[in-house]
């Protein structure tokens, strides 16, 4: 009986392990049958009923060798985490849906959020899960917990910092790009990504009026174009490549002298409204930049270049560097490039054009004479992540002769060499990464579904609003234009309490900056959908809170400036009615009431007192523009006491008048 039992379970064991390989083979091989699949055992039929809605998975080895028993449990194993396509298919739709409804009502949500730094780490568990969780309870948390810290950039009343692009065709072209998971650091690790980047730096460099010899695909060129992280990596980049070249040149000349002494001899120039990456450059470049000042439009002029690069020479120093902006970041103020190019060509220093924002404005012909010098230029960026409708991080950027600036770059390794290196362009000899993503997919994927003309209308929209705002600040006399209105970005006078009652509101959100030590606050028209009357509710917002600050810090020596004024009028100052007791609006009324009674011509004496109402709150604003204006007013205590002393002195003066009657 031992024996039988015994032999049975040698069967079973032996068939158990017929089935195993069986299943093991079939999991290694690319196809897998459908007939195969439904001769499973009941075993592996309860393990498919236990997940249901999974596909299974196919497992693909680089190599025709038997499965051993260790391989059969890691494929067991895979079957239990991740997600099937089925399931992917399901949360695909699911997320479109809420990204499609969060942009449909994202109006309804605060600009920026109401949190202190370190909200979430009490939120959030101390250890990572240990096992999987669903989808929905991972995307309810996004939505309990990640939204309620995020700056939400795409609301109608983002004014700050730039446009940052987020159109639809570019999240699209990111979803296949990142399905593709491919990794383009050569032409040979994926081949369309170098080809697609060429064509489209080709087609985007003479949209924006570039002159053919930065264009890529130009015959017979030396140019090129390539898609960078950001606008601060172009700039150090550029750096380097001119850095290269200029010491290549002085250790031809000095053979003898130690490279540190020369690279301590390079200086740099930028204007001081220039991005901070130029500085940052420099310092990683390990070489001295000097900051030159702007004109009174805040543009780096070319006598100004000049006449630091005559003073630096006289003190042996060697330029060899100038970056230019064209739309500054404070003020979008574009450097005056039709004089600085000649003086850069006339000294031999590389010129580069930081047109990170502002680029793509380009794109509309009527912006295009404030490209005006560009053929001086080595190299020039710009960022359509900005102003394009595209998905950050896409920084293009073109250099007038390629081989200076891959020169400056290169590294090849043997394991990253490839046969078709001769024909070919390796972008990992362009910039500091190796790895790159696919950015040319959502550019190319941006400029067809749009269209140039699809384009050039989003700018011209943009402009145009930018402008509607200045006129509404114009006609304001409490603020202040500082700068010129060229494109998408406008600046206000205003002080540190406006700006943080006005971010700290969630209605709206903008960022300041420091222009000739004044402080001023940027607004610049970002949503890609902006309308009118997005304009007009931003400045309806602003002008609000200007007057609620303004009106809080003086509030009681105008009502009693107003009182003064009323009594002086009509005589009605009493000994028991002392100044400051009632509210100026009150005591007009009271007033007007009054005169009607007393007098038969109670109506016109009423008239002139409107008039003279109104009068008084002319006085009234041009005071509250004298005190954001002149520092020594910043002082309401000050302000009262000065007011209450001549307004006692007025009440003698009156008083004794009545006595005397």
């Amino acid at each position: 009986m031992v024996y039988e039992g015994l032999n049975n379970a040698l069967k079973n064991f032996n068939s158990f392990c017929a089935d195993r390989s069986s299943r093991i083979r079939e999991s290694f091989s690319p196809t897998r049958s459908a007939s195969a699949a439904g001769s499973e055992s009941a075993a592996s039929s309860s393990h498919s009923a236990s997940n249901s809605g999974r596909e299974d998975y196919t497992v693909y080895r680089m190599n025709s060798t038997a499965a051993t028993p260790d391989d059969s449990s890691v494929v067991d194993d895979r079957l239990d985490f991740g997600i099937s396509r089925e399931e992917f298919r399901k949360i695909g739709k699911d997320t479109i849906e809420y990204i499609a409804e969060y942009h449909e009502n994202i109006g309804k949500r605060r600009v920026v959020p109401a949190i202190e730094p370190g909200y979430l780490r009490d939120l959030m568990p101390h250890e990572a899960p240990k096992k999987p969780e669903t989808f929905e309870s991972v995307l309810e948390d996004f939505e309990r917990l990640i939204m309620p810290g995020v700056t939400h950039w795409q609301h109608p009343r983002f004014h700050a910092y730039f446009p940052a692009g987020n159109s639809y065709p570019s999240l699209i072209a990111n979803f296949l790009g990142d399905a593709l998971g491919t990794v383009g650091f050569s032409w040979a690790s994926c081949p369309a990504m170098t080809e697609l980047e060429l064509v489209v730096l080709h087609w985007y460099g003479k949209m924006i009026g570039l002159p053919p010899e930065f264009l890529p695909l130009t015959e017979g060129g030396r140019g090129g174009g390539v898609i960078q992280s950001c606008a601060s990596e172009c700039n150090f980049v550029s750096l380097l490549a001119a850095r290269f070249e200029v010491m290549k040149e002085l250790r031809k000349r000095f053979p003898f002298v130690e490279e540190g002494l020369l690279l301590s001899k390079l200086i740099a120039y930028c204007s001081k409204e220039a991005h901070s990456s130029v500085e940052k450059a420099c310092m990683i470049g390990m070489v001295k930049l000097r900051i030159l000042e702007t004109d009174s439009r805040f543009r780096l002029r070319g006598e100004t270049l000049r006449n630091a690069i005559q003073e630096d020479r006289n003190l042996g120093l060697i330029p060899f560097f100038v970056s230019t902006t064209l739309g500054t970041t404070s003020c979008c103020s574009f450097d005056v490039l039709s004089e600085i190019g000649p003086v850069a060509t006339d000294n031999d220093i590389w010129l580069h054009v930081d047109a990170a924002y502002a680029g793509s404005g380009f794109i509309c012909p009527e912006n295009r004479h404030l490209l005006t010098g560009i053929e001086h230029a080595m190299s020039f960026n710009t960022n359509p992540n900005k102003w394009m409708l595209v998905n950050f991080d896409c920084s293009t950027m073109w250099v007038r002769d390629r081989f200076k600036l891959t020169q400056a770059l290169v590294v090849d390794p043997l394991y990253l060499q490839h046969s078709w290196m001769e024909k070919s362009i390796d972008y990992r000899h362009w910039g500091i990464p190796l790895s790159r993503r696919f950015r040319a997919l959502k550019l190319w994927f941006v400029i067809r579904m749009y269209g140039v003309e699809g384009l050039q209308k989003y700018i011209r929209n943009h402009i145009r609003l930018a402008r509607k705002f200045e006129t509404l600040l114009k006609a304001d006399p409490i603020f202040e234009i500082v700068g010129d209105v060229q494109m998408g970005l406008g600046s206000e006078e205003a002080n540190q309490q406006l700006l943080t009652r006005l971010n700290s509101s969630g209605r709206i959100h903008m960022v300041p900056a420091s222009l000739n030590n004044r402080f001023v606050i940027r607004f610049c028209v970002c949503a890609e959908h902006a309308t009118d009357r997005d304009i007009t509710v931003a400045y309806d917002i602003i002008s609000q809170t200007a007057r609620v600050i303004l009106h809080e810090s003086v509030a009681e020596p105008i009502e009693e400036e107003a009182e003064i004024e009323d009594l002086e009028e009509f005589g009605q100052m009493s000994l028991d009615s002392p100044v400051g007791q009632s509210k100026s609006v009150d005591r007009h009324n009271s007033i007007v009431r009054n005169r009607s009674v007393e007098s038969p011509c109670g109506e016109a004496d009423t008239n002139d007192l409107n008039r003279r109402h109104n009068e008084s709150i002319a006085t009234k604003r041009s005071f509250l523009v004298r005190m954001v204006s002149d520092p020594k007013c910043y002082n309401p205590k000050i302000v009262r006491h000065l007011h209450m002393a001549n307004f006692r002195k007025i009440s003698q003066d009156l008083y004794r008048d009545r006595t005397l009657m």
